[in-house]
């Protein structure tokens, strides 16, 4: 149940590369703590969204397993392939849809369950990059979102990449979380990843390396400066990079929400950024 604080939204985003393990599968134990962690939130007068990567991972757990066994193996059925050329069916978007498919179910029902050992109810929410931009369809996402919030349901939401071609993509969910943000008008968005924050040097892209610097406490505005410092990503699981990080703390801050960029097992991430711990990167929001 909720406390009887006034209601605060938050948005949290996970990748792919917070959520699996070192051999890149989903790595449940975390799952479970984490959900743990938004679980204590919404105890505390938060209304939670999560906004979540996976699903492909999820799907391609599946047909590996399938494959090791022999029972089906993963052939290209796409006859244009030019296997001269070396490509790889798996990085096709044909593939990586059917992965989805069959991983979204899986990833849900690894949340649903890490839920209701809370008490907790949450919801599947599919989105496209046209729902934003068509009017009514923003509407009925805001308006399905709110609602499920009133009803203390954490909506759980991902690109519905199964039906998604390039042209319609998000590409990555740390802007659709941003997008998700200004659509419900979040109070805070946190953006889990596996660094610390936005680092302070050039270096920051090698950020195994031991002069990588220091993490930048708070950027005031996102400016080409601050993209400069945004290098790619260190993860071979996920799609987003900091870069993209990035522009989705500009879009959501634009729109007077605070975002912080923070490390995803960092031990109590969630609680200490809604308590204005100084954890990770803080981008301020401007005035709207």
């Amino acid at each position: 149940m909720h406390s009887n604080q006034a209601h605060r939204i938050l948005v949290v985003k996970v990748g792919t590369s917070t959520l699996t393990d070192a051999h890149g599968r989903l790595d449940r134990s975390f799952l479970i703590d984490f959900t743990s962690q938004l679980a204590a939130c919404q105890n505390q007068g938060w209304d939670v969204i999560l906004v979540t990567s996976g699903a492909i991972r999820a799907g391609k757990e599946v047909l590996e397993r399938r494959n090791r066994t022999g029972s089906h193996q993963l052939v290209d059925q796409n006859p244009n392939h030019d296997r001269e050329q070396g490509t790889d069916e798996q990085t096709s978007l044909p593939f990586k849809q059917a992965a989805a498919a069959i991983g979204q179910g899986r990833l849900m029902s690894t949340y649903t369950e890490a839920f209701e050992w809370r008490n907790i109810d949450c919801a599947q929410v599919l989105l496209t990059k046209d729902d934003m931009l068509d009017a009514r369809r923003f509407e009925n996402a805001r308006n399905t979102l709110m609602t499920l919030l009133t009803l203390g349901v954490v909506p759980i939401i991902n690109e519905n990449d199964t039906v998604a071609v390039d042209e319609i993509r998000f590409g990555d969910n740390d802007n659709l979380a941003a997008l998700v943000a200004t659509l419900i008008g979040a109070n805070l968005l946190l953006i889990l990843s596996d660094v610390e924050g936005l680092y302070d040097a050039a270096s920051s892209r090698e950020i195994h390396s031991e002069d990588a610097g220091m993490p930048i406490a708070v950027v005031a505005r996102v400016d080409e400066s601050i993209y400069a410092l945004a290098g790619g990503t260190a993860s071979q699981v996920g799609t987003g990079g900091m870069r993209t990080k990035v522009e989705a703390a500009k879009t959501a801050t634009e729109a007077g929400i605070r975002t912080v960029i923070a490390r995803g097992r960092r031990p109590g991430v969630v609680a200490s950024v809604v308590g204005f711990e100084a954890v990770g990167t803080t981008f301020l929001p401007q005035a709207v």
